[in-house]
């Protein structure tokens, strides 16, 4: 298990960004492109799929005599292919890992992107992503692969990248989801997309080891001012607070504290798998926690508006639990209802691990928007797994069954 060590980690001033589809106006207000314009249905209801550690071009590294790589990938694109059919959702989100970099080659690491887009650009369903740690290494830039997508994919990737200091990782930025009725301006959600870095350097290599160079794995301070900025402009703008929803590959230090305190995981209260413990949150660096996410930690806690934070990495876990904000050592004085933590469903047959392959599904309706999330895990039988509704009794009173920790070969 790694260990406790707090570092001191401290917000700094204000970070300047800039994006392709968002611009500030002289009175210093978000202006929205209007040709990407996401809206909830007619029915009222916004469907989000999380596809998440898909990890392909593993074969690079493992050839496909040994029951690898290509058969692999083959094996993930018929599970989004599935529960993209049962579910059809408004949305898709990549949440990191799409790529398992370390295996790939210089020469068509970004290309494994067409593969993993592919059965959305056959229905035409919108995506955005974040990049995970593998998204990161010697042979994959990140940068590149968000130059794909946009190249290619111009109108179905709403991937971006707003923060331009050039520590802060690549896919960092909000889309806004707007209501139901096409003459209202005003967004009714905001998704904000969080990279925790994490991997390798693109083409670098130490001098003096000559090894590869390792990125920090937490969101960079300047991302932190970016986030608190824009809530900022988005509360001088539209006079309130947006509810929002959080997406991030690697999970906060507060997950990892919520799994080893005492009582954990409840089977019934928080259901789901549970099976990566110590789970591996940001800001571990040799099997010792740095503290260096408290910045974005503090961030989200202190946001009323935010409602949930979804993440990856942890492929044996899909469990959602509630933070009031309070950490060994540390009290961020959250929302009174608390933040919702959840980890979606390892999705690739790529990466370790056999438990079955699923995606995480948020259901959002305007009626109880900012009130209730529905979530559940669908698997790739097509049945639901640990179905939930993170509201303000979610664990707390509320108490659902337990799910089967089920796997495939």
């Amino acid at each position: 298990m790694w260990k406790i060590h707090f570092l001191a980690a401290t917000l700094l001033g204000s970070s300047v960004w800039a994006s392709p589809r968002t611009t500030l106006n002289k009175e210093n207000t978000v202006s929205w492109n209007a040709s990407s314009r996401l809206s909830f249905e007619k029915d009222g209801s916004f469907k989000l799929s999380i596809f998440e550690d898909l990890h392909f071009g593993e074969g690079e590294a493992n050839p496909p005599e040994l029951g690898w790589g290509p058969p692999y990938d083959r094996k993930t694109i018929q599970v989004v292919k599935t529960i993209l059919d049962v579910e059809n959702p408004n949305l898709v989100i990549l949440n990191g890992d799409l790529i398992t970099g370390e295996d790939t080659k210089l020469h068509n690491s970004t290309t494994y992107l067409d593969q993993i887009v592919g059965p959305m650009v056959q229905r035409q369903i919108p995506w955005a992503a974040t990049y995970g740690n593998h998204d990161r290494e010697y042979n994959l830039s990140p940068t590149k692969l968000l130059e794909r997508e946009k190249k290619l994919y111009p109108k179905l990737s709403l991937t971006k990248s707003m923060v331009t200091d050039p520590d802060a990782g690549t896919t960092n930025y909000v889309l806004p989801i707007y209501p139901s009725d096409p003459n209202i301006s005003t967004p009714s959600l905001l998704l904000y997309f969080f990279d925790s870095r994490g991997g390798h350097e693109f083409q670098r290599l130490s001098p003096t080891t000559n090894k590869t160079i390792g990125v920090p794995g937490f969101v960079h301070p300047s991302v932190v001012r970016w986030f608190e900025s824009q809530k900022s402009l988005f509360l001088t703008q539209y006079g309130r607070d947006i509810p929002s929803l959080a997406f991030v590959h690697i999970p906060i230090y507060a997950m990892a504290a919520f799994q080893i305190r005492p009582g954990g995981v409840d089977k019934n209260k928080e259901p789901g798998i549970n099976e990566d413990y110590p789970l591996a949150p940001q800001s571990i660096v040799n099997d010792t926690y740095t503290a260096e996410d408290v910045p974005f930690m503090r961030a989200l806690a202190t946001t009323p508006s935010l409602k949930a934070v979804f993440s990856g990495h942890d492929h044996g876990n899909d469990w959602c639990a509630k933070w009031d904000g309070v950490l060994p050592d540390m009290d961020f004085s959250g929302p009174a209802q608390g933040l919702a933590m959840c980890f979606g469903r390892r999705t690739g047959y790529g990466g370790y691990g056999r438990w079955t392959r699923g995606s995480r599904q948020i259901l959002l309706r305007e009626e109880t928007l900012g009130r209730e999330v529905e979530t559940w895990v669908r698997l790739e039988d097509k049945t639901i797994s640990g179905a939930v509704v993170l509201n303000g009794t979610y664990g707390g009173v509320d108490r659902y069954p337990a799910v089967q920790n089920t796997t495939t070969n």
